[in-house]
């Protein structure tokens, strides 16, 4: 395969990523808008006619929404104490008529500012959460809370549910994905009877750029993800956890990235990569 062969269809395999990703977006934010009207509509606080007045608020800011979320895929630095006010904003019309209570606790002010596409992804991700802990219909109480260690995002996200959540749930997979796709990292603890709560961690940097091994070299998709990862310095039990398989598949992938690269090390593997 060319240079400008590989360019192209690594532009076209970008371009379908992003769109992909924004269907899943707007999916999370049409959930997020219909489960506010919900909670809106049943609500024991609201007469009817309350109700419907704030039904509509609810609809036409959605609709404002719509219409300037472009602005939230800018590569501009975003503060990270008005990226965790964006996500209060986005959550205040599902929480202020229904039953769950939602709990914020801030990143610090002088937190590093974030990548417009982490905040933007980082907002994503805590409203699917929330929006799947709200399906499962057993929580009265979600804490969010954000902090930065000058490397990474950090975000926590407790509820008081029974305490079964595990990060292989289906109503959980698709925030596990988008962590992994931003070369991220998720765990889940639960306590019976206590509740659960989600630890992520989104790099604020970009990985390291892996250049196309030799065309010699035939690679497996599921290769290269590891190679990504392998670049970025993680050891096997972390690129298991993020690509969400076992540290044994990690080994034998490496093994055969080794193999067929001819390389000596996970040093020189990755030396080589980025040659």
């Amino acid at each position: 395969m060319t240079s400008e062969n590989a360019a192209a269809s690594t532009a076209v395999r970008r371009l379908a990523a992003d769109y992909t990703r924004a269907l899943a977006e707007q999916h999370d934010r049409s959930a997020l808008t219909l489960e506010s009207l919900l909670a809106t509509l049943r609500s024991s606080k609201l007469d009817d006619r309350a109700a419907r007045a704030m039904a509509i608020d609810v609809a036409a800011g959605a609709l404002v929404s719509l219409r300037v979320q472009s602005d939230e895929r800018s590569s501009e630095l975003e503060p990270v104490v008005g990226a965790f006010e964006r996500l209060r904003t986005d959550l205040r019309p599902l929480v202020r008529y229904s039953e769950l209570e939602v709990q914020f606790v801030e990143p610090p002010a002088n937190g590093r500012a974030l990548p417009g596409d982490i905040a933007h992804a980082a907002r994503s991700i805590v409203r699917s959460t929330v929006l799947a802990i709200v399906n499962r219909g057993e929580t009265s109480r979600v804490r969010v809370q954000w902090d930065c260690d000058g490397l990474h995002l950090l975000i926590a996200i407790r509820d008081d549910g029974p305490g079964e959540l595990t990060a292989s749930d289906d109503d959980l997979r698709p925030v596990a994905e988008q962590v992994s796709a931003l070369m991220g990292h998720v765990s889940v603890s639960s306590t019976p009877g206590w509740g659960s709560q989600l630890d992520i961690r989104l790099p604020l940097d970009p990985p390291p750029t892996v250049e196309r091994l030799p065309e010699t070299i035939v690679a497996s998709p599921r290769e290269r993800d590891v190679l990504r990862l392998v670049c970025a310095g993680r050891r096997n039990r972390d690129i298991a956890e993020t690509l969400n398989i076992s540290e044994n598949t990690v080994k034998f992938h490496v093994s055969s990235l080794l193999r067929k690269s001819g390389a000596g090390s996970r040093a020189e593997l990755a030396a080589l990569a980025r040659s």
